[in-house]
């Protein structure tokens, strides 16, 4: 049984809305259809991929802490036009770290979601 594709990831939350609001805002991510499951939440698009379920947690996850160990490391997306996506992290107070990673050919911009989740965004090394 190979592998055919990654689907998405899911997350839970204490701040759905904030959630939504901050991968919309930020990332331009879409919130779209989503099957009638019980717990709230909501499924955020990539194009027409649901790649991020967000769920309303119970109990409520744990608030992120510098050096802990026991969480999602990160997730990556792709993407182009780093000095648009540096201005609208700027414009909303997010802080980021910027590291060239030169074995890949790329700009790397780490930053944390409002639960503290590790994001990175790469960028190609020409746009730096």
């Amino acid at each position: 049984m190979p592998l055919l594709a990654f689907d998405h990831v899911n997350i839970r939350t204490a701040n759905l809305a904030e959630m939504v609001a901050w991968y919309e805002e930020v990332l331009g991510l879409t919130r779209g259809p989503r099957p009638p499951i019980k717990a709230p939440g909501a499924w955020l698009y990539l194009g027409d991929a649901a790649i991020l379920h967000l769920i309303e947690g119970d109990p409520a996850p744990s608030a992120y802490s510098e050096g802990e160990s026991l969480r999602m490391e990160h997730m990556a997306f792709r993407a182009q036009g780093l000095a648009a996506f540096i201005a609208r992290l700027e414009e909303h107070g997010i802080a980021y770290r910027r590291a060239p990673f030169e074995a890949m050919g790329t700009v790397v911009v780490n930053l944390r979601d409002p639960d503290g989740n590790h994001i990175h965004v790469d960028f190609p090394a020409t746009e730096s």
